[in-house]
């Protein structure tokens, strides 16, 4: 966690957020004692105590055994007040459906966060099984169209990577930053990305920066079942998202006097 300037982290306010991120990245994957201490570097008495104090506020929840981890739920309740409260995810929702609608593909928002996207509101199509893609979940920003949409409105030496080799999803994700700014490259000319299962196996997507924001931080995304992905079908998504897109930018403008939360 990086400190702001003059400004002493607190070692035990760091750590609870360690613990909570980490048991959220497990999903429902159960944590046991011995691994939460282990995997932040900490004293096994002092994970045990901390465990104890979120379970009591409800940050995280235990088995009857009391020997098994997971996140709790103050976990949702927070982050359903985060979208709640964000005027963006408020204003493009209706936008989402109107894709969703004209399309019958799946729609998505998600925002960037460090080196990954965060997604914040999905449309479900009814025609495939779901993906990877529920809201909250955390991809890297590398590895799809929404986070090439955004990537690309960023310059090729400030971009938000970790060191090569990046982390792969799929046979097809960029996993060197050579061939991911050739991408990128491609993403500028166009306008749009384009994620040829480069996420998940069978699924292509297609990416557009909202340029509300500069540089843009939230994207809207269409994924679409690569058996289904017709000339005239692709035309036809990217068509319908960029009137999307530009509906959203004219509607959002910065407004005077709001919170600058990013």
């Amino acid at each position: 966690m990086p400190e702001s300037p003059g400004v002493r982290e607190v070692k035990s306010a760091a750590r609870t957020v360690a613990l909570l991120e980490l048991l959220a990245d497990r999903g429902d994957r159960p944590s046991r004692l011995d691994e939460l201490a282990e995997e932040l570097g900490v004293p096994r008495s002092s994970m045990y105590q901390l465990l104890r104090t979120l379970v009591d506020c409800g940050w995280v929840r235990t088995d009857t055994t009391g020997s098994l981890y997971g996140i709790g739920i103050r976990a949702l309740l927070t982050g359903t007040s985060y979208l709640d409260s964000d005027r963006y995810v408020g204003i493009v929702r209706p936008y989402l459906d109107e894709a969703s609608n004209a399309l019958g593909e799946t729609i998505h928002m998600a925002r960037l966060d460090g080196p990954n996207v965060v997604y914040l509101a999905t449309r479900e199509s009814h025609e495939y099984a779901r993906t990877i893609s529920r809201v909250g979940r955390r991809i890297p920003a590398h590895a799809g169209a929404l986070g090439k949409a955004l990537l690309a409105e960023r310059p090729d030496d400030d971009l938000p990577l970790p060191p090569d080799p990046l982390s792969a999803l799929t046979e097809n994700t960029h996993t060197d930053r050579t061939t991911l700014i050739a991408d990128l490259a491609g993403v500028r000319e166009r306008g749009y990305s384009i994620d040829r299962e480069e996420t998940v196996p069978g699924i292509a997507g297609f990416g557009f920066a909202l340029r509300y924001d500069s540089p843009a931080t939230d994207a809207i995304s269409c994924s679409v079942p690569v058996h289904r992905l017709t000339r005239d079908h692709e035309g036809r998504i990217v068509s319908v998202m960029r009137e999307i897109q530009t509906k959203i930018e004219t509607l959002l403008p910065p407004a005077a006097g709001a919170p600058d939360w990013r």
